[in-house]
């Protein structure tokens, strides 16, 4: 059901408006310093006022969002979703407010993050996120609140060498928090938007103390929302984040951040005609029915649970006004789940024509002993659907089918579980870097090189409880009856890497090389399968580039870089010969490009080509015909051959006039599955070489706008998605789409002096209510989100 906003949202927005009232005004100077924070973190001489920001002078492309992009977006919004405008890179997500992780897609030249392969980098203030799996990963909206970001920067191709990332393909997105402010603040907003939405924000910054060298901001929020479809979802989320900068000789920053998210997903959609049939219904129920082979498909037992604490510690100092070093130290915490409800309890227990002991207390942990007598090849254990009053299990008589009530005799409850599958995840690591400059005459010459370990400890299990009243709703017992299955996965990462950039008048050229050392083993802890361990050793990955300064404010740019991603440990979860012929993916990129940059206008042009090797699909279990909730893996793993993309991105800002901003962007990219050099493994999997790589439109264009009149800002955006394949056989192509977005925004003085740190916002996305397939993965796609509003009240003092 599509919710209308205003009824309560302008009422409660209006009263808290009015309390600011009572507020003294103090937000100026923290507005400049916060501008200051985008511009450096950026590195434009047009700072944030633009857009867009082409991002720094390197051998390779890179770009960054700047403050008017961030504030043009409402809050509520998944911190993701502000890089969609970006030129090469496309977001979906199937959730309006970005709450699903589950359908969250992510795409930048062709290399994709979703729930079968991740293949872009991911880093927070440039400490590595670990990984964005679903299965125990942890994308940026997991460790930012989106209101504590400066800036987002996305150096789309070959990246920086000493990016920390297992995962960087092909890109990297590095997530800028804001750093405390050097005036005194504190701020406060309120957001309320369709389907039940609603969060609340505060942060407190501390300005200078100690005579300017301590500065800290701590903050919190919360934010709750339905589903768009059928109002029966409760998402909900709670943030508190914190950072500190201590400038002494030796600079120290120190963020740490707590997390915990409960999300209720969407599931895919299955095929053309499905989305033709209902396009804004994707086969999830709102409504408890106590009939569990419907119940299965209750939204609110298709749910995310994750909670992660985030922290790192950063020191960087001068050595002799020639040697720069910086070390840091982090911790990540995860713990979670996903949840679904089986239709029938697992009969692990024999209890013959007694009741059965997985309704009561009774628990095996591991496979049962009688598994073993299964009919070979046989993946149905006993089960049953049905039992009675006395918890006896009941076979139909009236008809064949044992999912129908109607098949049983009268009083027969409906007997389902609901099966919890933990993640848990630990990582220690650290980083360190260093850089030597010297001037020999008029060349200078920089020598960097750098360390990365990370020790990680990611724990699995799945256990099964039995749905308490199934003629009530989902509440299930606290005990399980069925521990699946429970594993260990250790894993370290080292990486080391050197680099030599030698500038000589307007031309600087650069060098360098690393490599990735990757372990990982799998531990039964129940001892029924043998443990098992592979290791990721890269080759030594070259890389180099050169940067011409044509003129002040040209410059032109090229590079090469080989990228390497480590197998996961996803591929433990399987028996030893599901990854024995796996090999781990590598790319290839090349680029190059030019900028042009004044205090007006910014343009860009970059040419692309990645060749992409050994890549490993995950598909999972998942179809139209049901779910196989007994597979441990939920889907299998193969190499696909490999990908060749090229194409190119424009970009352009520019103020024309005073308070005008205009931004375009055009992107083109030919991506194609070279096969797996195996014809009959290409016939298997529906792989034909030449054929577009699933979830990469060929063509995608941007144009945005926001003019600036006094108090008053309006923006608008729209966004050229092109058509997309679906499936690697390409017989079902997700048709263009074109999504416009609109922001306005009021200063509260327009409205009286006493208002003055007040900005009263409304967002409203999709404005014409776009009906179209969002995220792909896995030769599947989610429904687009439809309009959505939301207005958002912001106090400082």
């Amino acid at each position: 059901m599509r919710r209308k906003l205003f009824n309560r949202s302008v009422l409660v927005g209006t009263s808290l408006a009015a309390l600011m009232c009572w507020t003294p005004a103090r937000a100026d100077e923290a507005a400049d310093a916060a501008a200051e924070a985008v511009a450096g973190a950026a590195g434009s001489e047009a700072g944030a006022e633009m857009i867009i920001v082409t991002g720094q002078r390197t051998t390779f492309n890179n770009s960054a969002v700047s403050e008017i992009l961030i504030d043009d977006q409402p809050p509520l919004q998944n911190a993701i979703d502000l890089i969609d405008t970006l030129p090469g890179v496309s977001v979906n997500q199937g959730d309006a407010y970005g709450f699903d992780d589950w359908s969250t897609t992510l795409s930048v030249r062709g290399f994709q993050t979703n729930l079968d392969q991740q293949q872009v980098g991911i880093t927070i203030d440039g400490m590595p996120n670990g990984d964005s799996g679903y299965g125990g990963g942890a994308k940026a909206n997991r460790y930012v609140d989106t209101m504590n970001l400066a800036t987002v920067e996305v150096s789309q191709g070959t990246a920086d060498i000493a990016t920390r990332s297992n995962e960087a393909l092909g890109g990297t997105i590095n997530f800028v928090t804001s750093d405390p402010l050097e005036e005194r603040r504190v701020r406060l907003s309120g957001s309320f938007g369709d389907a039940k939405a609603q969060r609340y924000y505060g942060r407190f910054d501390t300005g200078s103390l100690l005579d300017g060298q301590v500065r800290a901001w701590i903050s919190a929020s919360h934010q709750e929302a339905s589903d768009w479809i059928g109002g029966s979802a409760e998402n909900r989320r709670t943030n508190v984040a914190g950072k500190f900068i201590i400038e002494t000789p030796v600079r120290f920053t120190g963020y740490a951040s707590y997390d915990d998210a409960h999300e209720d997903n969407y599931d895919q959609i299955y095929s053309a005609e499905q989305f033709a049939t209902a396009p804004d219904r994707d086969g999830l129920t709102s409504y408890w029915t106590g009939v569990p082979v419907l119940d299965q498909q209750y939204r609110r037992v298709w749910s995310t649970l994750r909670e992660n604490f985030f922290t790192y510690l950063k020191a960087e100092t001068t050595i002799g006004e020639a040697f720069d070093i910086k070390a840091s130290g982090y911790y990540h915490d995860m713990s979670g789940r996903g949840d679904w409800a089986p239709p029938y309890i697992v009969d692990v227990i024999q209890d013959g024509t007694g009741a059965q002991s997985e309704l009561g207390s009774g628990r095996v942990d591991g496979t049962p002993s009688w598994w073993a007598t299964l009919p070979a090849g046989s993946t149905v254990p006993p089960r049953y659907t049905f039992v009675n009053a006395q918890g006896v299990a009941l076979t139909p008589t009236l008809c064949a089918d044992a999912t129908d009530p109607r098949c049983y005799v009268a009083g027969a409850i409906g007997a389902q579980s609901y099966r919890h599958t933990h993640y848990s995840k630990k990582r220690i690591g650290g980083t360190l870097d260093g850089a030597w400059t010297a001037q020999v005459g008029a060349v200078e010459n920089v020598l960097r090189g750098g360390l990365w370990y990370e020790d990680t400890r990611r724990k699995e299990w799945r256990d099964w409880h039995n749905v308490v009243d199934t003629t009530v709703g989902p509440d299930f017992a606290d005990a399980p009856y069925w521990v699946q299955y429970n594993r260990r996965y250790p894993q370290d990462t080292f990486k080391w890497y050197v680099q030599d950039a030698v500038t000589f008048g307007p031309v600087t050229v650069n060098f360098g090389a690393k490599q990735f050392i990757n372990h990982i083993d799998r531990e039964d802890i129940f001892g029924e399968t043998p443990n098992a361990k592979v290791k990721s050793k890269s080759d030594v990955l070259f890389s180099g580039g050169v940067q011409f300064q044509a003129m002040e404010n040209l410059n032109l740019f090229g590079g090469y870089a080989e990228n390497f991603k480590a197998l996961t440990d996803a591929l433990l979860e399987f028996g030893d010969e599901a990854f024995v012929d796996i090999e781990p993916e590598t790319a290839k990129n090349w680029e190059a490009g030019v900028r042009y940059t004044t205090p007006v206008f910014q343009a860009s042009a970059t040419w692309f080509k990645s060749k992409f090797a050994n890549r490993v699909i995950f598909v999972p279990n998942t179809s139209g015909a049901g779910i196989d909730y007994l597979g441990e893996g939920d889907g299998t793993f193969f190499n696909a051959g490999g990908i060749d993309s090229e194409g190119f991105e424009l970009l352009a800002n520019v103020r024309p006039l005073e308070g005008l901003t205009l931004y375009g962007s055009y992107t083109y990219i030919d991506a194609t599955y070279r096969g797996t050099g195996n014809a009959v493994l290409d016939e298997e999997q529906g792989i034909t070489a030449g054929n577009r790589v699933t979830g990469i439109p060929e063509h995608m264009w941007v144009l945005s706008g926001s003019y600036s009149t006094g108090p008053l800002t309006f923006g608008v955006t729209g966004k050229y998605t092109g058509d997309r394949a679906v499936n690697v056989d390409n017989t079902w192509i997700a048709d263009n789409y074109f999504l416009t977005d609109v922001n306005l925004s009021l200063r509260g003085e327009a409205l009286s002096e006493l208002l003055k740190a007040v900005t009263l916002s409304l967002t409203v996305n999709n404005v014409t209510d776009e009906s179209y397939l969002g995220g792909i993965s896995g030769n599947y796609a989610w429904i687009g989100t439809p309009r959505t509003a939301v207005f958002t009240v912001t106090a400082d003092f």
